[in-house]
């Protein structure tokens, strides 16, 4: 047992989400003299978000001070929610959860009052980048804002609560609006919480980030970021999981981005005062254009990647580049793959109100590798299961669509999986495209059942609709460029000599 989840932790990089054609980072167009020509958006975009200097980590994370979500969220299930934590200097913290019943968080069905201690640890072995936490929970206090909320929450404890939890709220009491009812209590030894899925393991990962943002007016310029646990895909799997990878991340309230109505009235609000946020219109999915990555984005299963699409919507073709790396600023690359295919007009989503269900399908791809562990993996691939083995060589690229894919990486074509999406509006008038939430447990939504619920980091769109498919372009990275970056990475050379080892004894079984 052991071998194996050691295994998984290194190899998590190879094996897991790589089948998930989500994205990517590269993509342009050569001029005559053969370099690559960006689209001014994108070239600023993706300079700016790898540009390290402006990114910074607080370690340890410095938590005490109070921290809240920037817009309506969406959790597996689904569930929309706000956030609001308070951490204290003395180690205990106040949390509040104020869950909806609608996509914009403007018709509160309960709010959560959760009090409890968090002690930081060490830095994660797992997560690169994160610090590992424990915490005790001492309450957890419900208020209902709905009528609904109340028979639903109340049919739920009764029919899967433990010991003391079927009288806590029994089926025909009276509504008492503004009680708070107590699910969990550290001193009389009750919890009532798993009937909710409820679980605070997002705790026990933590990364704490500051922005400089340049753009910005005097006073506001810089912005801090709180990362926590993601929270598992599979409602069964809430109450054990241990987060691999962040939720999307929560804002100082001194230190959040401006503009952001939302903020100001997700810190007033209490356990009695749910935050109802200003209304926003559905806009209709349009996704015509290029599409790229806000920040160096972090998986479960140790994945960091940046990700750009473009879409083609007079043929509904798609193509895009997600480019992997191995630190969590993205400044480490790994391997990039492209891949292209269709899609099908979608329909709105029944299930997750302001989604549409679409169908993705994978026909082509291309594989480059971008460090020498990744090239040796491929060069020691069996024959026939990736591209020409044996003729890998680091930062030139190799076409697996005539082998079906890339077996040591996980790829397989032709490959279909059942998506969703929606896009939204910043308060700068950008567009931003959110793309289904991939399976914690590494599978793909390739059956309607496995359709994500939730979403990713969102994208933001940096260059309008193009006219056709672009030709296929490999992007310009040159192998030597990577070499001084990597020489203190004393944890990225290890986790290399590990992989190849551990891949020397292990084939994965793809099926």
């Amino acid at each position: 047992m052991v071998p194996k989840l050691w295994l998984f932790v290194f190899l998590g990089a190879c094996a897991s989400g790589i089948p998930h054609w989500d994205g990517a980072a590269l993509q342009g167009q050569r001029n005559s003299s053969g370099r690559l020509q960006w689209e001014s958006q994108c070239q600023y975009q993706l300079r700016h978000l790898q540009d390290g200097a402006r990114i910074t980590a607080l370690l340890p994370p410095r938590l005490e001070g109070h921290w809240i979500s920037t817009s309506c969220e969406v959790r597996p299930g689904p569930e929309f929610l706000t956030r609001s934590y308070m951490f204290y200097s003395n180690r205990l913290f106040k949390a509040y959860q104020f869950y909806y019943q609608d996509p914009s968080c403007r018709e509160p069905l309960y709010s959560l009052l959760i009090k409890g201690k968090l002690r930081l640890r060490q830095a994660s072995w797992i997560t690169r980048g994160a610090t590992e936490a424990s915490y005790h929970l001492h309450k957890v206090g419900i208020v209902f804002h709905s009528q609904s909320a109340v028979v639903e929450i109340a049919e739920r404890i009764n029919r899967t609560g433990g010991r003391g939890c079927g009288k806590l709220l029994p089926p025909g009491r009276s509504w008492i609006p503004g009680t708070v009812y107590e699910l969990l209590s550290a001193k009389a030894e009750i919890d009532c919480t798993g009937a909710l899925g409820f679980a605070m393991h997002e705790l026990s990962l933590i990364r704490v980030e500051r922005h400089y943002k340049l753009q910005q007016m005097p006073g506001s310029r810089v912005v801090e970021e709180l990362y926590l646990g993601d929270i598992h895909t599979e409602w069964s799997e809430r109450l054990h999981y241990r987060p691999t990878g962040y939720q999307r991340p929560l804002q100082s309230a001194m230190h959040h981005s401006h503009p952001c109505p939302a903020c100001g009235i997700i810190y007033r609000s209490d356990e009695h005062h749910p935050p109802i946020l200003p209304h926003r219109a559905t806009l209709p999915l349009r996704l015509g254009g290029k599409w790229v990555s806000l920040r160096c984005e972090v998986r479960p299963a140790v994945l960091f990647l940046t990700r750009l699409f473009t879409f083609h919507g007079g043929n509904r073709t798609w193509e895009g580049y997600y480019h992997h790396y191995s630190d969590p600023a993205c400044r480490q690359p790994t391997f990039t793959v492209y891949a292209s295919g269709h899609y099908n007009k979608g329909t709105l989503s029944t299930k997750v109100r302001g989604g549409t269900e679409l169908t993705f399908r994978v026909t082509r791809a291309r594989v480059t590798p971008m460090d020498q562990v990744t090239a040796a993996m491929l060069n020691a691939s069996h024959p026939g299961s990736c591209g020409d083995a044996g003729s890998w060589a680091l930062g030139v690229e190799q076409d697996v669509t005539p082998t079906n894919g890339c077996s040591p990486l996980g790829i397989k074509l032709p490959h279909v999986e059942f998506e969703l999406f929606k896009i939204e509006q910043d308060l700068r008038g950008q567009s931003l495209l959110f793309i289904g939430e991939r399976p914690t447990d590494g599978s793909n939504p390739d059956i309607p059942e496995k359709r994500p619920t939730s979403y990713q980091d969102p994208l933001v769109q940096c260059a309008g609709a193009s006219g056709g498919f672009s030709r296929q372009l490999h992007h310009s990275h040159q192998p030597e460029k990577y070499s001084g970056r990597n020489r203190s990475s004393k944890v990225h050379s290890m986790g290399s000599l590990l992989l190849i080892t551990a891949l020397t004894f292990l084939r994965w079984d793809l099926n």
